[in-house]
Protein backbone atom coordinates (compact mmCIF):
# COMPACT_ATOMS: atom_id res chain seq x y z
CA UNK A 1 0.00 0.00 0.00
CA UNK A 2 1.05 3.80 -0.66
CA UNK A 3 0.34 6.99 0.46
CA UNK A 4 1.25 10.47 0.77
CA UNK A 5 0.64 11.26 4.81
CA UNK A 6 0.08 7.66 6.75
CA UNK A 7 -2.05 8.98 9.74
CA UNK A 8 -1.64 7.24 13.33
CA UNK A 9 -4.95 7.39 15.18
CA UNK A 10 -8.68 8.10 14.36
CA UNK A 11 -9.53 10.25 16.63
CA UNK A 12 -10.10 13.93 16.33
CA UNK A 13 -7.11 15.37 15.61
CA UNK A 14 -6.19 12.16 12.98
CA UNK A 15 -9.89 12.58 11.32
CA UNK A 16 -9.30 16.49 11.33
CA UNK A 17 -5.75 16.26 9.56
CA UNK A 18 -7.32 13.60 7.21
CA UNK A 19 -10.09 15.41 5.81
CA UNK A 20 -8.11 18.96 5.34
CA UNK A 21 -5.73 17.17 3.58
CA UNK A 22 -8.52 15.05 1.38
CA UNK A 23 -9.93 18.39 0.38
CA UNK A 24 -6.85 19.55 -0.43
CA UNK A 25 -6.14 16.23 -2.88
CA UNK A 26 -3.32 14.89 -0.58
CA UNK A 27 -3.89 11.24 -0.25
CA UNK A 28 -3.83 9.89 3.14
CA UNK A 29 -4.48 6.89 4.73
CA UNK A 30 -5.55 6.39 8.70
CA UNK A 31 -4.78 3.47 10.84
CA UNK A 32 -6.76 2.86 14.08
CA UNK A 33 -5.98 0.15 16.68
CA UNK A 34 -9.96 0.27 18.31
CA UNK A 35 -13.27 0.05 16.90
CA UNK A 36 -15.26 3.37 15.80
CA UNK A 37 -17.62 2.93 18.66
CA UNK A 38 -14.90 2.25 20.97
CA UNK A 39 -13.72 6.25 19.34
CA UNK A 40 -16.77 7.36 19.86
CA UNK A 41 -17.43 5.94 23.46
CA UNK A 42 -14.63 8.28 24.76
CA UNK A 43 -16.26 11.18 26.28
CA UNK A 44 -13.86 14.22 26.85
CA UNK A 45 -14.27 17.46 26.42
CA UNK A 46 -16.34 19.93 25.00
CA UNK A 47 -15.29 23.84 24.88
CA UNK A 48 -14.42 24.50 21.62
CA UNK A 49 -11.92 27.51 20.71
CA UNK A 50 -12.77 29.85 18.14
CA UNK A 51 -9.63 28.73 16.21
CA UNK A 52 -10.77 25.18 16.11
CA UNK A 53 -14.01 26.10 15.36
CA UNK A 54 -13.10 28.11 12.31
CA UNK A 55 -11.01 24.94 11.61
CA UNK A 56 -13.60 22.89 11.76
CA UNK A 57 -15.75 24.67 9.28
CA UNK A 58 -12.62 24.97 6.61
CA UNK A 59 -12.46 21.73 6.92
CA UNK A 60 -16.40 21.79 5.91
CA UNK A 61 -17.72 19.09 8.75
CA UNK A 62 -19.57 22.33 10.76
CA UNK A 63 -22.91 21.89 9.49
CA UNK A 64 -24.13 20.00 12.82
CA UNK A 65 -22.30 21.80 15.17
CA UNK A 66 -23.35 25.45 13.72
CA UNK A 67 -26.87 23.79 14.20
CA UNK A 68 -26.59 22.37 17.49
CA UNK A 69 -23.02 24.06 19.60
CA UNK A 70 -24.14 26.57 22.10
CA UNK A 71 -22.15 30.00 21.02
CA UNK A 72 -20.84 31.03 24.94
CA UNK A 73 -19.92 34.82 25.29
CA UNK A 74 -18.81 34.33 28.84
CA UNK A 75 -18.06 32.05 31.84
CA UNK A 76 -18.57 32.37 35.41
CA UNK A 77 -15.45 32.10 38.24
CA UNK A 78 -17.14 31.00 41.76
CA UNK A 79 -15.11 31.97 44.80
CA UNK A 80 -15.49 33.04 48.50
CA UNK A 81 -19.63 32.35 48.29
CA UNK A 82 -19.69 34.52 45.11
CA UNK A 83 -20.00 34.29 41.39
CA UNK A 84 -17.83 36.57 39.02
CA UNK A 85 -18.44 36.74 35.22
CA UNK A 86 -16.04 36.84 32.75
CA UNK A 87 -17.63 38.89 29.28
CA UNK A 88 -15.00 37.11 26.81
CA UNK A 89 -17.08 38.50 23.96
CA UNK A 90 -16.84 42.35 25.33
CA UNK A 91 -12.85 41.74 26.64
CA UNK A 92 -11.80 40.27 23.34
CA UNK A 93 -12.87 42.11 20.65
CA UNK A 94 -16.05 39.65 20.08
CA UNK A 95 -15.18 35.87 20.32
CA UNK A 96 -16.52 33.79 21.94
CA UNK A 97 -16.19 29.36 22.47
CA UNK A 98 -18.41 26.75 20.93
CA UNK A 99 -19.99 23.92 24.15
CA UNK A 100 -19.67 20.78 21.57
CA UNK A 101 -18.61 17.57 22.58
CA UNK A 102 -15.83 15.90 21.35
CA UNK A 103 -18.10 12.62 20.89
CA UNK A 104 -19.85 15.06 18.41
CA UNK A 105 -17.05 16.01 16.61
CA UNK A 106 -15.82 12.82 16.14
CA UNK A 107 -19.04 11.86 14.98
CA UNK A 108 -19.58 14.34 12.11
CA UNK A 109 -15.49 13.90 11.04
CA UNK A 110 -16.04 9.71 10.75
CA UNK A 111 -18.98 10.44 9.22
CA UNK A 112 -17.46 12.66 6.79
CA UNK A 113 -14.49 10.35 6.22
CA UNK A 114 -17.01 8.09 5.39
CA UNK A 115 -18.89 9.76 2.38
CA UNK A 116 -15.54 11.31 1.30
CA UNK A 117 -14.88 7.73 0.07
CA UNK A 118 -11.32 8.41 2.03
CA UNK A 119 -9.61 4.90 3.67
CA UNK A 120 -9.74 4.43 7.54
CA UNK A 121 -8.32 0.90 8.65
CA UNK A 122 -10.04 0.14 12.09
CA UNK A 123 -8.83 -2.98 14.48
CA UNK A 124 -4.94 -2.63 13.47
CA UNK A 125 -2.61 -3.57 15.86
CA UNK A 126 1.16 -4.33 16.06
CA UNK A 127 1.86 -1.14 14.09
CA UNK A 128 5.52 -0.01 13.76
CA UNK A 129 7.45 2.71 12.24
CA UNK A 130 10.79 2.46 9.95
CA UNK A 131 12.56 4.71 8.20
CA UNK A 132 11.73 7.74 9.65
CA UNK A 133 15.01 9.58 8.72
CA UNK A 134 14.94 8.16 5.56
CA UNK A 135 13.21 9.21 1.99
CA UNK A 136 10.68 7.04 1.84
CA UNK A 137 9.20 5.79 5.34
CA UNK A 138 6.81 2.90 6.13
CA UNK A 139 4.74 1.22 8.72
CA UNK A 140 4.19 -2.67 9.03
CA UNK A 141 0.94 -3.51 10.99
CA UNK A 142 -1.86 -6.48 11.21
CA UNK A 143 -5.56 -5.91 9.63
CA UNK A 144 -7.56 -8.80 9.54
CA UNK A 145 -4.96 -11.09 10.68
CA UNK A 146 -2.92 -10.22 7.72
CA UNK A 147 0.39 -8.37 7.83
CA UNK A 148 0.58 -5.17 5.92
CA UNK A 149 3.28 -2.55 4.96
CA UNK A 150 1.90 1.36 4.04
CA UNK A 151 4.72 3.11 2.33
CA UNK A 152 4.47 6.98 2.55
CA UNK A 153 6.02 10.21 2.13
CA UNK A 154 5.08 11.81 5.99
CA UNK A 155 3.49 10.33 9.65
CA UNK A 156 1.32 11.57 11.52
CA UNK A 157 1.27 10.49 14.83
CA UNK A 158 -2.27 11.36 16.31
CA UNK A 159 -2.28 8.38 18.67
CA UNK A 160 -2.40 10.05 22.31
CA UNK A 161 -0.15 10.04 24.97
CA UNK A 162 0.27 5.81 25.00
CA UNK A 163 0.49 5.68 21.33
CA UNK A 164 3.21 4.21 19.17
CA UNK A 165 4.13 7.07 17.63
CA UNK A 166 6.10 8.97 20.59
CA UNK A 167 7.28 5.57 21.58
CA UNK A 168 8.99 5.32 18.18
CA UNK A 169 11.45 7.98 18.53
CA UNK A 170 14.92 6.75 19.77
CA UNK A 171 15.76 7.22 23.72
CA UNK A 172 17.52 10.49 24.13
CA UNK A 173 15.93 12.08 20.79
CA UNK A 174 13.10 13.63 23.51
CA UNK A 175 13.16 16.25 26.04
CA UNK A 176 9.89 15.28 28.54
CA UNK A 177 8.37 17.92 30.86
CA UNK A 178 6.03 16.67 33.88
CA UNK A 179 4.03 17.02 36.50
CA UNK A 180 1.30 15.09 37.98
CA UNK A 181 -0.91 16.53 40.23
CA UNK A 182 -2.09 14.87 43.31
CA UNK A 183 -5.98 15.21 42.41
CA UNK A 184 -8.01 13.85 39.85
CA UNK A 185 -11.43 14.83 38.32
CA UNK A 186 -14.59 12.83 39.27
CA UNK A 187 -16.96 13.30 36.37
CA UNK A 188 -20.64 12.60 35.58
CA UNK A 189 -22.82 12.91 32.75
CA UNK A 190 -26.67 13.39 33.50
CA UNK A 191 -29.83 14.45 31.41
CA UNK A 192 -30.42 17.09 33.83
CA UNK A 193 -30.80 21.10 32.66
CA UNK A 194 -27.55 23.02 33.19
CA UNK A 195 -27.27 24.63 36.61
CA UNK A 196 -26.36 27.94 34.85
CA UNK A 197 -26.92 29.17 30.90
CA UNK A 198 -22.52 29.68 31.29
CA UNK A 199 -20.10 27.46 32.49
CA UNK A 200 -19.17 27.49 35.87
CA UNK A 201 -15.63 27.37 37.99
CA UNK A 202 -15.64 27.28 41.36
CA UNK A 203 -12.70 27.31 44.39
CA UNK A 204 -13.59 26.39 47.52
CA UNK A 205 -12.27 25.07 50.67
CA UNK A 206 -13.16 21.52 50.42
CA UNK A 207 -12.18 21.56 46.31
CA UNK A 208 -12.77 22.40 43.07
CA UNK A 209 -15.82 22.32 41.12
CA UNK A 210 -17.11 22.53 37.45
CA UNK A 211 -20.42 22.81 35.98
CA UNK A 212 -20.46 22.31 32.21
CA UNK A 213 -22.64 20.98 29.69
CA UNK A 214 -23.34 19.13 26.52
CA UNK A 215 -26.65 20.37 25.37
CA UNK A 216 -29.61 22.51 27.15
CA UNK A 217 -31.08 19.01 28.02
CA UNK A 218 -27.88 16.94 29.11
CA UNK A 219 -24.86 18.34 31.88
CA UNK A 220 -21.14 17.52 32.50
CA UNK A 221 -20.23 18.60 36.37
CA UNK A 222 -17.10 17.28 38.03
CA UNK A 223 -15.55 17.68 41.35
CA UNK A 224 -11.84 17.64 42.65
CA UNK A 225 -11.15 14.25 44.14
CA UNK A 226 -8.05 12.95 45.93
CA UNK A 227 -6.07 10.79 43.78
CA UNK A 228 -6.77 7.82 45.24
CA UNK A 229 -10.51 7.59 44.90
CA UNK A 230 -12.57 5.01 43.25
CA UNK A 231 -15.27 5.95 41.62
CA UNK A 232 -17.26 3.08 42.64
CA UNK A 233 -17.46 4.95 46.05
CA UNK A 234 -19.58 7.05 44.72
CA UNK A 235 -22.81 6.99 44.60
CA UNK A 236 -25.10 9.34 42.27
CA UNK A 237 -26.27 10.91 45.81
CA UNK A 238 -22.80 11.11 47.28
CA UNK A 239 -21.90 13.47 44.12
CA UNK A 240 -24.79 15.58 44.02
CA UNK A 241 -24.84 16.26 47.94
CA UNK A 242 -20.76 16.78 47.02
CA UNK A 243 -20.93 19.34 44.47
CA UNK A 244 -23.77 20.98 45.95
CA UNK A 245 -21.99 21.93 49.10
CA UNK A 246 -18.51 23.76 46.44
CA UNK A 247 -21.36 25.79 44.80
CA UNK A 248 -22.23 29.03 46.22
CA UNK A 249 -25.88 28.63 47.63
CA UNK A 250 -27.29 30.56 44.95
CA UNK A 251 -26.11 28.68 42.21
CA UNK A 252 -26.43 24.98 44.76
CA UNK A 253 -30.36 25.95 45.59
CA UNK A 254 -31.05 26.03 41.47
CA UNK A 255 -29.25 22.25 41.05
CA UNK A 256 -31.55 19.92 39.51
CA UNK A 257 -30.18 16.23 39.93
CA UNK A 258 -30.96 12.76 38.57
CA UNK A 259 -29.10 9.69 37.40
CA UNK A 260 -25.52 9.68 35.97
CA UNK A 261 -25.68 7.90 32.31
CA UNK A 262 -21.47 8.12 32.96
CA UNK A 263 -19.00 8.42 35.76
CA UNK A 264 -15.29 8.25 35.88
CA UNK A 265 -12.40 9.78 37.30
CA UNK A 266 -9.71 11.53 35.21
CA UNK A 267 -6.33 11.93 36.28
CA UNK A 268 -4.76 15.60 35.89
CA UNK A 269 -1.26 16.04 34.49
CA UNK A 270 0.80 18.46 32.55
CA UNK A 271 2.97 17.32 30.02
CA UNK A 272 4.96 18.51 26.76
CA UNK A 273 7.94 16.74 24.56
CA UNK A 274 10.61 18.50 22.66
CA UNK A 275 11.04 18.39 19.82
CA UNK A 276 7.76 17.29 18.04
CA UNK A 277 9.71 16.36 14.90
CA UNK A 278 11.63 12.85 14.19
CA UNK A 279 12.37 13.09 10.57
CA UNK A 280 9.23 12.58 9.30
CA UNK A 281 7.64 11.52 11.82
CA UNK A 282 5.27 14.31 13.02
CA UNK A 283 3.73 14.08 16.74
CA UNK A 284 0.18 15.74 17.31
CA UNK A 285 -2.26 16.38 20.01
CA UNK A 286 -2.05 14.24 23.04
CA UNK A 287 1.26 12.25 21.72
CA UNK A 288 3.08 15.22 22.76
CA UNK A 289 1.39 17.00 25.15
CA UNK A 290 -0.77 16.75 28.02
CA UNK A 291 -2.65 19.45 30.17
CA UNK A 292 -4.68 19.39 33.04
CA UNK A 293 -8.44 20.06 31.68
CA UNK A 294 -8.97 23.17 33.84
CA UNK A 295 -8.40 25.45 31.37
CA UNK A 296 -10.13 23.51 27.95
CA UNK A 297 -7.35 23.28 26.37
CA UNK A 298 -6.48 19.72 25.87
CA UNK A 299 -8.73 18.83 22.05
CA UNK A 300 -7.45 22.49 21.42
CA UNK A 301 -3.81 22.46 21.07
CA UNK A 302 -4.80 18.87 18.97
CA UNK A 303 -6.34 21.05 16.56
CA UNK A 304 -3.93 23.89 16.52
CA UNK A 305 -1.20 21.22 15.84
CA UNK A 306 -3.35 19.87 13.27
CA UNK A 307 -4.02 23.31 11.36
CA UNK A 308 0.32 24.11 11.88
CA UNK A 309 1.07 21.00 9.89
CA UNK A 310 -1.85 20.97 7.47
CA UNK A 311 -0.82 24.59 6.02
CA UNK A 312 3.20 23.48 6.01
CA UNK A 313 2.20 20.27 3.89
CA UNK A 314 -0.17 22.23 1.49
CA UNK A 315 3.17 24.29 0.86
CA UNK A 316 5.19 21.06 0.45
CA UNK A 317 3.06 19.61 -1.91
CA UNK A 318 2.04 22.62 -3.99
CA UNK A 319 5.03 24.32 -4.44
CA UNK A 320 7.94 22.04 -2.79
CA UNK A 321 8.78 24.14 0.53
CA UNK A 322 10.62 21.24 2.37
CA UNK A 323 12.16 23.67 4.32
CA UNK A 324 9.01 24.82 6.14
CA UNK A 325 9.02 21.15 7.77
CA UNK A 326 11.81 21.93 10.58
CA UNK A 327 9.42 25.05 11.79
CA UNK A 328 6.54 22.64 12.68
CA UNK A 329 7.87 21.68 16.37
CA UNK A 330 8.77 25.45 16.87
CA UNK A 331 5.77 27.06 15.64
CA UNK A 332 3.49 24.46 17.65
CA UNK A 333 5.41 24.84 20.73
CA UNK A 334 4.78 28.60 21.40
CA UNK A 335 1.69 27.90 21.64
CA UNK A 336 1.32 24.76 23.56
CA UNK A 337 3.92 26.51 26.88
CA UNK A 338 1.40 29.06 26.89
CA UNK A 339 -1.62 27.49 27.06
CA UNK A 340 0.36 25.03 29.76
CA UNK A 341 0.75 27.82 31.56
CA UNK A 342 -2.63 29.21 31.60
CA UNK A 343 -3.94 25.49 32.29
CA UNK A 344 -1.66 25.74 35.06
CA UNK A 345 -2.32 28.36 36.58
CA UNK A 346 -6.29 27.72 36.56
CA UNK A 347 -5.11 24.79 38.06
CA UNK A 348 -3.57 25.75 40.63
CA UNK A 349 -5.47 28.66 41.66
CA UNK A 350 -9.33 26.79 41.45
CA UNK A 351 -7.44 23.66 43.11
CA UNK A 352 -7.13 22.47 46.59
CA UNK A 353 -3.69 20.83 46.76
CA UNK A 354 -2.62 18.20 50.33
CA UNK A 355 -0.16 21.02 51.15
CA UNK A 356 -2.96 24.10 51.10
CA UNK A 357 -2.65 25.65 54.47
CA UNK A 358 -5.02 28.76 55.31
CA UNK A 359 -2.26 31.08 54.34
CA UNK A 360 -2.54 29.62 50.71
CA UNK A 361 -6.18 29.76 50.88
CA UNK A 362 -5.68 33.07 51.59
CA UNK A 363 -3.54 33.76 48.50
CA UNK A 364 -5.57 31.96 46.27
CA UNK A 365 -8.90 33.70 47.14
CA UNK A 366 -6.62 37.54 46.91
CA UNK A 367 -5.26 36.48 43.71
CA UNK A 368 -8.83 35.77 42.16
CA UNK A 369 -10.17 38.57 43.61
CA UNK A 370 -7.38 40.56 42.71
CA UNK A 371 -7.38 39.13 38.94
CA UNK A 372 -11.46 39.83 38.48
CA UNK A 373 -11.27 43.12 39.94
CA UNK A 374 -8.82 44.67 37.14
CA UNK A 375 -9.90 45.06 33.75
CA UNK A 376 -6.29 44.02 32.85
CA UNK A 377 -6.62 40.62 34.67
CA UNK A 378 -10.14 39.97 33.34
CA UNK A 379 -8.64 40.64 29.99
CA UNK A 380 -5.86 38.33 30.39
CA UNK A 381 -8.19 35.78 31.33
CA UNK A 382 -10.55 35.97 28.57
CA UNK A 383 -8.02 35.58 25.73
CA UNK A 384 -6.46 32.80 26.90
CA UNK A 385 -9.38 30.86 27.62
CA UNK A 386 -10.94 32.34 23.80
CA UNK A 387 -7.43 30.64 22.62
CA UNK A 388 -4.65 32.53 21.68
CA UNK A 389 -4.46 33.08 17.96
CA UNK A 390 -2.74 30.34 15.68
CA UNK A 391 0.41 31.07 14.61
CA UNK A 392 1.22 31.43 10.57
CA UNK A 393 3.58 29.46 9.30
CA UNK A 394 5.77 32.09 7.32
CA UNK A 395 5.37 35.98 8.71
CA UNK A 396 4.15 38.29 5.85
Amino acid sequence: MNTQVAIIGAGPSGLLLGQLLHNAGIDNIILERQSPDYVLGRIRAGVLEQGMVDLLREADVAARMDREGLPHDGFQLAFDGRCERIDLKALTGGKGVMVYGQTEVTRDLMEARQASGAITLYNTSEVQLHELKGERPYLTFEHEGRSQRLECDYIAGCDGFHGVSRQSIPAGVLKEFERVYPFGWLGILADTPPVHEELIYANHERGFALCSMRSPTRTRYYVQVAAEEKVEDWSDERFWDELKRRLPDQVASQLITGPSIEKSIAPLRSFVVEPMQYGRLFLLGDAAHIVPPTGAKGLNLAASDVSTLYRILLKVYREGRTDLLERYSAICLRRIWKAERFSWWMTSMLHRFPDTDAFSRRMQETELDYFVSSEAGRRTIAENYVGLPYEPIEQE
